[in-house]
């Protein structure tokens, strides 16, 4: 069995309620109505947004995720840009779907391997689609069958996630530290304790996410 994980641009009204945000949103499909599970900076504006598209019967906030019923299913009225290749290649789209940065994220199973080549290279004539991860499954670890990277990966505010990114980028990380924290701070336009403290929440987060993976 094999897994891939597809990153395809989209017009799909939940796709649009993600761009420019730092928010995603995980959609979980039923007949009728749909569940959307939504995490990141101002749940407020993006369930304004998701009204916006769909009516909402009900919402429910918590500390780091705010869930969302709608009234009917979005599916109807959504771009298909991976349902309806599915069954040419043979191939299984797995819940939940993600929307982030405007994008939609699928992961997807096959039995052979040449299905998943296949679907990326007809998705590909007609969209903008990027691998983001492909595997085979040898084994089902851990109390999860299917987990991924995607679903690991903590929620990290959007100044926590731009610092970390250029902390990376600049190597501070490296042996020896390529960059350091005071100059980091300098380019965002932050001071050195600022920068300190989103570099350590993020890391912290991180930790949390992945240890128990390792």
């Amino acid at each position: 069995m094999y897994e891939a994980i597809l990153r395809i641009e989209s017009t799909a009204p939940f796709a649009a309620v993600t761009e420019g945000t730092d928010a995603y949103l995980e959609l979980y499909c039923s007949d009728h109505s749909d569940l959307l599970v939504v995490r990141g900076a101002d749940p407020d504006a993006m369930l304004e947004r998701v009204r916006d598209r769909v009516p909402v019967r009900d919402s429910l906030r918590g500390p780091e995720e705010l869930v969302v019923i709608t009234e009917r299913c979005l599916q109807p009225i959504d771009e298909p840009a991976i349902e309806r290749y599915l069954d040419e290649t043979d191939s299984l789209l797995l819940s939940p779907i993600r929307y982030e940065n405007g994008l939609k994220i699928g992961r997807v199973l096959a039995l052979d391997p040449a299905n998943l080549t296949q679907l990326y290279v007809d998705l590909a004539a007609d969209y903008d689609v990027t691998v983001e991860a492909k595997r085979e499954l040898t084994s089902l670890g851990g109390s999860v069958p299917f987990v991924s990277l995607v679903d690991a990966l903590p929620t990290l505010t959007a100044r926590q996630r731009e610092v970390l990114l250029a902390a990376h980028r600049n190597g501070y990380f490296e042996i020896p530290r390529g960059v350091t924290l005071e100059a980091i701070g300098d380019d965002l336009g932050i001071g050195r304790r600022t920068t300190e403290e989103h570099l350590r929440r993020a890391v912290n987060k991180l930790m949390d996410a992945f240890v128990e993976y390792l």
